[in-house]
Order: structure tokens, then C-alpha cells, then sequence
């Protein structure tokens, strides 16, 4: 019986079939099944190429570029009095270290500076993006690590940053932009949800993940397991707030009548790192990284009160809009807006 079975196949192999044909004749592409690595790159290429609408994008484009503007435009006069300062103070920080030992003369801080806050117009509005996204992101960068070369490192623009540089190097004004309204009058139809859409959403969601589990990883490392008793976190806040004091600055009021509420600072002490150390979890579901943003910003709001060091791109959440839908906010707001216009335009309509 086996053997006949094989002659038969034989014989259907010889003459063909149709199931290792194609209809013109010839043999058909035989599917080979990938080995580990192959479905392990599959998967991995899976995740960052999943397609997103390019109108998502575009969102967190207009919302990172617009609050990177105001952010620009509301500190003019102290970006550029960093060119009048000694350059005995001058200690570069980052790309700096490697490409600008030495300050730079006060024209071409106040040129560079001035640059930058314009370049960010056309970055909100996507305008001439292939020149003007990559450019404002390596003004910015170069802007505020020049901030930073003179003795204290701001923590609070590194987010911002890391963003705008992923924005500006992805295809960011594909939808809602003036170029992607130049294409349409030019008959161009709306880009389709896409990969290359995805990925720089999906990039800045880990950029956010890292940040805080470094620095979970950092409160840790300086202070080991005494961190969550809580005490590591008052004495911070007690001297942080004391050393402003000193120096005239502004300094929390509710922070020195709080110092003795124990049970207070180890529960914000425990909270602390697992929110930072947790961060993964945001990666998981939408619903998960809802209620990780809501703890992270309270957590924010609870270092202004106590500390009054604001992080304003992560309170108000501009930070966190990569893990979210955003698109489908403006679609409606736009949605109700024609909605109601049509309502206006019905009865002039109705009466001819």
C-alpha cells in the first residue's frame, strides 16, 4: 500500500497536478518556515513598524513643537545671557564636550539663539520639513546643552529634547501641516496608517520609559534600600529647600511644615520608585500607561509643592501624548464643528 501511495505521488509530482504549479505552468514558490531568528526579527520588526495613522503624528508634532515655542519665546532674555557670561564658568556638557571647548563669542549665542526660535514656526507648522525639522531639533539640542555648560544641568528639557530630535527626524508632517496641504491641492490623496508612522511614536514611548527607570535606578544606586524608609527623601527636599533659602530664591512654604510627617514621605518615597522602576508596565496597554501618566503627574505636581522645581512639559502631559490615540481628539472637536455648522446652514437652505 505505502508503495503505490509513492508511485501515485510520483506520478502527480511528474505531470503536475495544480497544488505545486502555478496557473501559467510553472512550479510555485515553496513557503519555507522561519527558523527562531527569522520569527524573532519578524516580531521585533512587527512592533516598530506596526502602522499608525500619520495624523497621530502630526498631533504630537503640533503639541511638542508648539509647547518647545512657548518654551523658547517665555525665556528670551535668559537664553541669551549666557553670552555675557565668564568663561572661567564655561563646562560643556554633552555634544559640547566633543565639538566646543571653548565658549562662543556673545554674537553667535544671540544669532543661534534667535535661530532657534524661529526655526520652531515652521516645525509646528510643517513647513519646508526635510530642511526644517532636522534643523530646528540640532538647534534646540545645541541651545540648551549651551544653557547647561555653565555649572548646573537642567534636568527638566531632557525629555523635550530627546522628543523633538525623534519628531524631526521621522516623517512628522505627512498630515495636518502646510506641506502635507500643499500635496493635497496638488491632487495627493491623505497618507494610509503606516510603519514609518509608528515607529517614531513607538521610539519616544521608550525614550519616556528609560528616562524615569534611570531614574528609579539612580535613587536606588546613591541610596540602596534606605530610600523607601523615606528619610533620603525629606533630607533631599529639606535641603533643597534650605539652600534656597539662603540664596534668595523661590522656596516651597508647605514643605518645612510638613518635615515631621513621617508616614507622609515614606509613602511618597515608595511611590516614587514604583512609578519610575514601573514605567515598563505603560508599554503593555493603553488603559495601563492612562493610570501610570495620572501617577507620574501627580508625582510632578507633588515636586513643585514640595520643592517648587517644575517639569511643565511632563505636567501638562505633552510628554505622554505618544501612548495615546491623540488623533481622534482634534477628528471630533472637527467633527462637531461641521456638525454644527451644517446645522446653522439647514434651515437657509430649507427656506428656498
Amino acid at each position: 500500500m505505502s508503495r503505490s501511495r509513492r508511485s501515485r505521488g510520483r506520478t502527480r509530482a511528474a505531470r503536475g497536478d495544480g497544488r505545486g504549479q502555478g496557473r501559467s505552468g510553472q512550479a510555485a514558490p515553496v513557503r519555507r518556515s522561519r527558523g527562531p531568528v527569522g520569527r524573532l526579527l519578524g516580531r521585533i520588526d512587527g512592533y516598530w513598524m506596526a502602522p499608525a495613522p500619520a495624523r497621530r503624528l502630526a498631533v504630537v508634532r503640533l503639541a511638542v513643537g508648539g509647547f518647545a515655542l512657548l518654551y523658547l519665546l517665555s525665556r528670551v532674555p535668559h537664553w541669551l545671557s549666557y553670552a555675557h557670561f565668564d568663561p572661567q564658568q564655561y563646562r560643556p556638557v554633552g555634544l559640547l564636550a566633543w565639538v566646543l571647548p571653548r565658549p562662543l563669542v556673545p554674537v553667535a549665542v544671540q544669532s543661534i539663539t534667535m535661530a532657534t526660535i524661529a526655526c520652531a514656526v515652521p516645525f509646528v507648522l510643517g513647513w519646508r520639513w526635510r530642511v526644517f525639522g532636522p534643523l530646528f531639533a540640532a538647534l534646540l539640542l545645541w541651545t540648551l546643552s549651551y544653557r547647561n555648560s555653565w555649572g548646573m544641568v537642567f534636568h527638566t528639557e531632557n525629555l523635550l529634547v530627546i522628543q523633538v530630535l525623534v519628531l524631526g527626524l521621522s516623517r512628522s508632517a505627512d498630515a495636518w501641516s502646510l506641506d502635507s496641504r500643499r500635496r493635497g491641492r496638488a491632487g495627493g490623496p491623505e497618507p494610509a496608517p503606516d510603519g514609518r508612522y509608528g515607529w517614531p511614536l513607538k521610539l519616544m514611548c521608550w525614550v519616556v520609559v528609560i528616562a524615569y527607570v534611570l531614574a528609579g535606578v539612580a535613587k536606588l544606586r546613591n541610596a540602596g534600600m534606605d530610600w523607601l524608609w523615606g528619610d533620603e527623601l525629606r533630607n533631599h527636599i529639606a535641603l533643597d529647600n534650605a539652600r534656597k533659602i539662603l540664596l534668595g530664591d523661590i522656596y516651597s512654604p508647605v514643605a518645612g511644615p510638613l518635615m515631621h510627617w513621617d508616614l507622609l514621605y515614606r509613602v511618597l518615597a515608595f511611590a516614587t520608585i514604583v512609578a519610575e522602576l514601573g514605567a515598563p508596565l505603560a508599554l503593555l496597554s493603553v488603559r495601563i500607561a492612562a493610570v501610570w501618566v495620572a501617577v507620574v503627574i501627580g508625582f510632578h505636581v507633588g515636586v513643585l509643592v514640595l520643592m517648587m522645581i517644575a517639569f511643565p512639559y511632563q505636567m501638562f502631559g505633552i510628554g505622554f501624548l505618544c501612548f495615546f490615540a491623540v488623533e481622534r481628539v482634534p477628528e471630533r472637536v472637527w467633527a462637531w464643528w461641521q456638525g454644527r455648522r451644517g446645522a446653522r446652514a439647514l434651515p437657509a437652505g430649507a427656506g428656498h
